[in-house]
């Protein structure tokens, strides 16, 4: 019999901790509605006493009922309040909160927010101790699969309508970094690097549309605009701003990232082009335009789409798919254990990796491998 009821807990009530919130409470409207489960949040944790009265001031406004408030995660998990944690909190923390949700001595089910952790042994070490754990579902917050025209070109590549992938080229140009709580996002230290912290997502869709896994990255980036007027208790962020980012896979096949956040003056954030050896699919965010096309029919040949889920009860700040993730979740969850989760520790894992390689190429100014990265 699936799960009647889903109590969750949000440790993190930062900007992600509150979107989750959002998502949330437009997820337990309709599912009560459609499927007869009902889905509460009932407990918010954090150390900043701001971020938890904005969360409880918003839950108030979203009509939900007030969630009990801790200073931290212990205390939430010891207050048996919850079924699920929603870990948002800074990525420094993650690996901390991780490892005490695993080992707590009641389950919790658990969606983590990108990246896994900022290192790949604390990754490791996740992944080590929840296999001592399997009554614990854990999906990594790697949403930008569930993003309409993404997951449409996906099908588009699974499908084989492109013929093998030989080059996956992805570029995001955006606005710089926002600013969080204590300024945690401007060192490497606590965020695991730009190529760690944002580009986790791209690497991770790289993997997906490859079908492949990475051998080796080469690298070029720096910080060039952004934040080098800022300093933070002496200390100026070392975080860069902008790279090219190249990706080598076991099956032959490339993937590039072009990133830049000093590039506001775009009318797309995100352009991903997937060439295969008979055709080729792109996708804009978020003009959510897809199109695809075959070499043998040339220009006049290529279909464009525009890309909807009607799922999407609520756009949110990643266009719908934050929702989409929330939904998967609980399907997962009142699955109870008969499915995994849609994006699993390996994923984040690999995602972490791939960003950690790229940090040292270009500290290094050399390929690195996989191998060397992930200690095989």
């Amino acid at each position: 019999m699936a799960v009647a009821e889903v109590r969750y807990g949000i440790v993190g009530v930062g900007m992600m901790g509150r979107e989750h919130l959002h998502n949330l409470a437009h997820l337990a409207a309709e599912v009560e509605r459609e499927q007869a489960v009902r889905v509460r949040v009932t407990g918010l944790a954090d150390p900043h006493q701001e971020s938890l009265r904005l969360g409880l001031q918003l839950a108030a406004e979203l009509g939900l009922p007030a969630p009990q408030t801790f200073s931290g995660h212990r205390e939430l998990l010891d207050s048996g309040l919850c079924d699920a944690i929603i870990v948002s909190s800074p990525n420094m923390t993650h690996y901390e909160i991780l490892m005490d949700i695993i080992r707590h001595r009641e389950p919790h089910h658990i969606l983590v927010e990108k990246p896994l952790c900022t290192t790949v042994q604390d990754c490791k070490k996740v992944i080590e101790a929840a296999k001592q754990r399997p009554e614990i579902l854990v999906q990594v917050g790697l949403e930008y699969r569930y993003m309409p025209p993404v997951a449409k070109l996906i099908d588009i590549v699974k499908s084989g309508t492109l013929g093998q992938v030989r080059m996956v080229a992805i570029r995001e140009h955006r606005f710089p970094f926002l600013v969080k709580v204590n300024n945690w996002n401007r060192f490497n230290c606590n965020s695991g690097g730009t190529l760690v912290e944002k580009c986790c997502h791209f690497f991770d869709l790289m993997r997906l549309f490859a079908a492949a896994n990475p051998v080796r990255v080469m690298a070029s980036g720096a910080i060039d605009v952004n934040h080098k007027n800022e300093v933070y208790d002496g200390k100026v962020p070392d975080i860069i701003d902008n790279a090219y980012v190249i990706v080598e896979f076991d099956n032959g096949s490339r993937g590039m990232l072009d990133l830049c956040m000093f590039a506001e003056g775009s009318r797309n954030e995100q352009e991903i082009s997937v060439v295969g050896d008979i055709g080729k699919g792109e996708t804009f965010v978020p003009e959510s335009i897809v199109r695809f096309g075959k070499r043998t029919e040339g220009r006049d040949g290529v279909v464009t789409i525009m890309a909807e889920d009607e799922r999407i009860k609520y756009q949110g700040l990643h266009h719908g798919s934050s929702y989409l993730e929330h939904l998967n979740f609980l399907s997962a969850i009142r699955a109870q254990g008969a499915s995994g989760p849609s994006v699993n520790l390996s994923d984040g894992l690999l995602s972490v990796a791939i960003g950690v390689a790229g940090q040292l190429s270009i500290e290094q100014g050399r390929f690195v491998t996989m191998e060397e990265v992930l200690g095989l």
